[in-house]
This record gives structure tokens, sequence and C-alpha cells, in this order.
């Protein structure tokens, strides 16, 4: 029964680095930071608003895009297609 919960907590462990900053890698590329040059980055969400959907209360229309944060520096990187995230 031990090992059952060591691998449970393997894998919670796995779960939670995943959701944590990571490398990227956009059109076979692996991203870097311009400013700083790190190679570590939190990934979010954002949302394209246009001024038009807001006043029509149709902001959910809108498109998003994926957002690369640098871990050191926080230079922000806009992306149309999800860069693909690299195993660390």
């Amino acid at each position: 029964m031990s090992n059952f919960f060591k691998a449970l907590k393997r894998g919670a462990k796995v779960a939670m680095e995943s959701f944590g900053p990571s490398r990227y890698r956009a059109s076979g590329i692996v991203v870097t930071c311009p400013h700083c040059k790190e190679d570590v980055f939190e990934q979010r969400e954002a949302q394209f608003n246009t001024s038009f959907a807001t006043f029509l209360n149709l902001d959910w229309l809108n498109k998003s895009a994926v957002v690369l944060i640098c871990a050191k520096c926080g230079l922000a990187q806009w992306y149309n297609s999800k860069p693909q995230r690299i195993d660390v």
C-alpha cells in the first residue's frame, strides 16, 4: 500500500509543476526573452477587446491570445497561436 501513496505523491508533484513556470517553443523555436535572455515563462491567456463588441456587451466574441510572461524581468510576449510547453 505504501507504493500506492508514493506514486500518488509523485503524480501530485508532477501535476503541480505543470502549472508553474516553464520553457516554451513557438513555430519550432525555443522562446527567449528579448530583454534579459531568460527562457522560463509563466503562461496566461488574454482577450483582444474591441470597443464595438464592448459597447454591445459582446466581449465574449473577441479573439484571445496566449501571453508568455518572463519569469525574470516580467516582459510579456503575445502569441496568436498557443506555444508548445517544453518539459523541464
